[in-house]
């Protein structure tokens, strides 16, 4: 069942299957929410993953050409993704911050 997420398998992830579903209308709106975001902010966190993955092959393969490319491409995702709150801002540009060292360093 990877990548389905209904909302009773996501309310069952929060509060374990024990837990009984709520019976409010509004409850259930939540439930329903909850589980569009998740999906949202797991498209959304593969993405930035694939984007910094990217640069980390660039930069161990030493092309430094394609992992300034890669760190261009990836930046403004991350950054995105930290504004969203996917990650914490200070996360990525300490993400950021030692990426661009790394490239520097090769490049040097």
């Amino acid at each position: 069942m990877a990548g389905v997420y209904t909302p009773l398998l996501i309310f069952e992830l929060n509060n374990g299957p024990n837990q009984t579903m709520a019976n409010t209308s509004s409850a259930k709106k939540m439930v329903r929410k909850i589980a569009r975001r998740t999906a949202v902010n797991k498209a959304r966190r593969a993405r930035v993953r694939t984007f910094l993955r990217k640069v980390e092959e660039a930069i161990a393969s030493q092309n430094v050409n394609e992992a300034k490319a890669a760190f261009q491409a990836a930046e403004p995702e991350l950054m995105r993704a930290a504004g969203k709150g996917l990650f914490h801002k200070n996360m990525a540009a300490r993400k950021l911050s030692r990426l661009s060292s790394r490239i520097k360093a090769i490049s040097a």
